[in-house]
Parts: structure tokens; C-alpha cells; sequence
């Protein structure tokens, strides 16, 4: 019984993991480009309201899709990230934190 316990678990564990695809950070370097737009410029500070945006890359990973998600669910306030986050699927938050936690 231990065995086939063990083979079950292995088995649905194998199946998740077929089915979750990598984020692919080379395509989130391409879904990237708006946000670089103010999140990859020293010392940026938007006109209004002032808020100094913070740098993203080095960023870590998990960090950065659960803030993405939460722009998205608008559960953090910023209408410029509502909007920006608004049109991302699961898959482009994963690509785009892959590629800005991979950069410096």
C-alpha cells in the first residue's frame, strides 16, 4: 500500500509539473517594454501624483507577480498600475517578473 502511496504521489506531482509551464523570461523581456518605461530609469519621478517609482530589477521573483496580481485585483492603489496590470494574463505576469528578477 506504502508503495503505491508513493507512486500516486509521484505521479499527480509529475502531472502538475507537465502542466505549469516555466515563466519564460526572454518573452517578458518583450512584455517588459512599458514598464521599463518608468521602472528602469534612476532616481524617476512622475509629475502627478508625485511618487517616486521604485527600480524593478533584481527584484525578487514572487514578489513581483504578487504585486502584479494585486494591481490587477486592485488591491493596491496606483490607477497607473491598475491600468497597466488590467490586460495581463497569469502567463505575461510570470514572464515579465522572470525577466525583471533576472536583470540588475
Amino acid at each position: 500500500m506504502r508503495k503505491l502511496s508513493i507512486a500516486s504521489a509521484v505521479g499527480v506531482g509529475l502531472l502538475i509539473a507537465n502542466g505549469a509551464q516555466a515563466a519564460d523570461a526572454a518573452a517578458g523581456r518583450v512584455k517588459a517594454e512599458t514598464c521599463l518605461g518608468c521602472h528602469g530609469v534612476a532616481h524617476y519621478v512622475n509629475t502627478y501624483p508625485t511618487y517616486h517609482v521604485p527600480k524593478l530589477g533584481g527584484q525578487h521573483e514572487a514578489y513581483l507577480v504578487a504585486a502584479l496580481k494585486a494591481y490587477k485585483d486592485k488591491q493596491r492603489s496606483h490607477g497607473t498600475m491598475h491600468a497597466n496590470a488590467a490586460a495581463l494574463s497569469d502567463e505575461d505576469i510570470a514572464d515579465i517578473a522572470a525577466y525583471l528578477s533576472s536583470i540588475k
